[in-house]
């Protein structure tokens, strides 16, 4: 009996450990960051507020922006700095087609 118990003391010493250890680790680990909320892609016209299409659009400040209609790309032009921080105040993503660094040019 003596025997079993030397035996049995460091191997439920082992499983203690174990796990211990791992229950430590799932309590510290830090949660995977998530993309930031409330950004989403863009469906409504800058300008006017309706549906885009499509086949209307611009590429300007190396964001591709979307219209309900070929009469607000000119809207846009003349003023975009005010239509690209309504869009960021309300999270509104434009398409991305930047395609070389604006540092080098690569």
């Amino acid at each position: 009996m003596r025997k079993l118990f030397i035996f049995a003391l460091p191997l439920l010493a082992v499983v203690l450990m174990t796990f211990s250890n791992g229950y430590a680790v799932e309590q510290t680990a830090t949660p995977a960051p998530s993309a930031p909320k409330g950004l989403k892609s863009q469906t409504l016209c800058p300008v006017m507020g309706n549906k885009i299409d499509t086949t209307v659009y611009t590429d300007i400040q190396g964001q591709r922006v979307y219209f309900c209609c070929p009469g607000c790309i000119s809207k846009l032009k003349a003023n975009p700095d005010k239509y690209f921080k309504k869009a960021a105040e309300e999270g509104v993503l434009f398409k991305n087609i930047q395609t070389a660094c604006p540092v080098s040019g690569e």
